[in-house]
C-alpha cells in the first residue's frame, strides 16, 4: 500500500496526460461528426438516384465494419499501399488520423438518426409551409429541422456515450489517450511496471465523463420540451 501511494501521484498524472487526448478527440468528433452527418442525411434522401445510391452504399459500409479496422486503414493505407506516409509517425499524425476515421464513422451514424427524424415529420407540415410561400430552406430550418431536434435527441445521446468508450479504440493506431497511459505501467512508464492497478483508475475516468455527458444530454433533452 506505501508503494502505491508513492507512485499515485506519478499515475495520475499520467493519466491525466491521456485523459486530455480522449477528451479532445471526443470533442472534435463531435464538431466534425454533426455538420458532416447532416450534409449525408442530405445525400441519402436526395431524389437524384445516383447521389442517394453512393450516399447509402457509403454508409453500408462505415456502419458494417468495425470502427478498429477503418483505424487501421486511415492510419495505414496511405504509408503501406500508396506509399505515401501522409500521418507521419507522431503523436499529432496518429491523432489527426483518428479524429478523421472516429468523424467518417460517427457522421455516417448520425447520417441515418438525421434521415429518421427527418422522415418522421409529417409531410402536411411542408406541405402549409409551402401554401405560406415559405421557401423549401425556410421550411426546413423554422419546421422540419426543431421538431427532428427534439425527435433525435434520445439516440444521439446513445451514440454519443458509445462514442466516450469508443475513443478507447484509437490506441490500436498507439495514440495515448488515457488507457493506453494504465496499461503502460504494467510494461514499463514513469519508472513503473508490473502495475496493473493504474489500468482499472481508467474505469474511473470513463464512469466520471460518462456521468457528466449523460445529465448534460439530459438537461438539453428537457429544454426541448416545448415541442410537446
Amino acid at each position: 500500500m506505501e508503494l502505491i501511494l508513492r507512485q499515485l501521484p506519478i499515475v495520475i498524472n499520467a493519466l491525466n496526460e491521456g485523459f486530455v487526448q480522449t477528451l479532445k478527440l471526443f470533442s472534435i468528433t463531435l464538431l466534425g461528426a454533426f455538420p458532416l452527418g447532416l450534409l449525408i442525411a442530405f445525400g441519402s434522401l436526395s431524389r437524384i438516384r445516383l447521389i442517394s445510391f453512393v450516399t447509402k452504399f457509403i454508409i453500408w459500409i462505415i456502419r458494417g465494419t468495425p470502427l478498429m479496422i477503418q483505424l487501421l486503414i486511415v492510419y495505414y493505407f496511405p504509408g503501406l499501399v500508396l506509399h505515401k506516409p501522409i500521418w507521419g509517425g507522431g503523436e499529432s499524425g496518429r491523432f489527426l488520423a483518428a479524429s478523421i476515421a472516429f468523424i467518417i464513422n460517427y457522421s455516417c451514424y448520425f447520417s441515418e438518426i438525421y434521415r429518421g427524424g427527418i422522415q418522421s415529420v409529417p409531410v402536411g407540415q411542408q406541405e402549409a409551409g409551402l401554401v405560406l410561400g415559405m421557401t423549401k430552406w425556410q421550411i426546413f430550418t423554422h419546421v422540419t429541422l426543431l421538431q427532428m431536434i427534439k425527435r433525435i435527441v434520445p439516440p444521439i445521446s446513445n451514440e454519443i456515450i458509445t462514442l466516450v468508450k469508443d475513443t478507447a479504440l484509437a490506441r490500436i493506431i498507439a495514440l495515448q489517450e488515457v488507457i493506453w497511459a494504465g496499461q503502460a505501467f504494467m510494461k514499463g512508464s514513469h519508472g513503473i511496471s508490473g502495475a496493473i492497478w493504474p489500468l482499472f483508475f481508467t474505469a474511473f475516468y470513463y464512469l466520471v465523463f460518462n456521468g457528466i455527458v449523460t445529465v448534460m444530454l439530459a438537461w438539453f433533452e428537457r429544454k426541448l420540451d416545448y415541442f410537446r
